[in-house]
């Protein structure tokens, strides 16, 4: 397996923030609405704190959806930028269903180039490339957070499924909408659909090892929910594809809310 000192980076980064998250699940925390309307804990900003001291030493500046935003017309010239999701699924947090996840991505002029998504309840740990046209997925053993490179070094690659006799559609576990129903119903296919429920951006994941066949999303996602998902599924050859456009997902666009889109085998 290639390694990368971005990569390798993003992985300690994850892994650390997936164990101060875990100290807060385990514990009683308090829950603070945004001006969004979105919930936050202390395990956001806890998470948030480490994954900056881990990127801000690359001098690539970071899109997080914790920290202050930065003006367009400052973000216009980045050549390359970091987007992480501290806690994506913090309402799965918070219901502690476990489906909650650590987001990291590296982009290059708009395009996902790495992606690490670390679910730290079921210590599942995801991570591309897209160049190396590879991913992979790892089950961090306890106590073993920190060693990133014998875990990479361990990681076996993961990928689609073949054809199979059911069309298995992932749904959000909290944003299953009228519009995916209709999506869902609309499907032209003789194979029997299986609606697939799932938490976070660990979506992404099921369709690039192959547990699931698509992932329709038309409810509002922000890039830092999908930056990483999407270099992990497009190392393997699924598509994330921009609605209505029909074009792949770029990011650090002007507005960071992200059209619906699809991730499919098939384009």
């Amino acid at each position: 397996m290639e390694n990368n000192k971005h990569l390798l980076t993003a992985v300690k980064a994850a892994l650390d923030a997936g164990r101060v998250i875990m100290e807060v699940y385990e514990a009683p925390f308090d829950v603070e609405i945004k001006d969004d309307n979105s919930p936050l804990t202390i395990a956001d900003k806890k998470a948030n704190d480490v994954i900056n001291s881990y990127l801000q030493p690359t001098g690539i500046p970071i899109i997080s959806e914790e920290n202050k935003q930065l003006d367009y017309s400052e973000r216009k010239h980045w050549e390359q930028c970091w987007i992480v999701d501290p806690l994506d699924g913090t309402k799965e947090f918070i219901k502690r269903n476990g489906e909650f996840t650590v987001n990291i991505a590296l982009t290059h002029l708009g395009v996902p180039k790495l992606g690490v998504i670390y679910a730290p309840y079921t210590r599942e740990l995801y991570f591309a490339q897209t160049e190396a046209e590879k991913a992979y997925k790892v089950v961090v053993p306890e106590n073993e957070q920190h060693q990133a490179e014998a875990l990479m070094e361990a990681a076996q690659p993961i990928h689609p499924s073949p054809d199979e006799k059911q069309m298995r559609i992932v749904g959000s576990r909290s944003h299953l909408n009228d519009d995916t129903k209709a999506y869902i119903d609309g499907l032209t296919t003789a194979k029997e659909k299986e609606i697939v429920s799932k938490g976070s951006s660990l979506k992404f994941c099921l369709v690039a090892e192959g547990k699931a066949d698509v992932y329709p999303r038309f409810a509002p996602t922000m890039e830092w929910d999908t930056a990483a998902g999407q270099a992990i599924c497009e190392a393997v050859g699924v598509h994330v594809v921009a609605l209505p456009a029909n074009s792949p997902m770029r990011y650090n666009r002007e507005d960071l809310l992200n059209p619906w889109f699809l991730v499919t085998k098939e384009i």
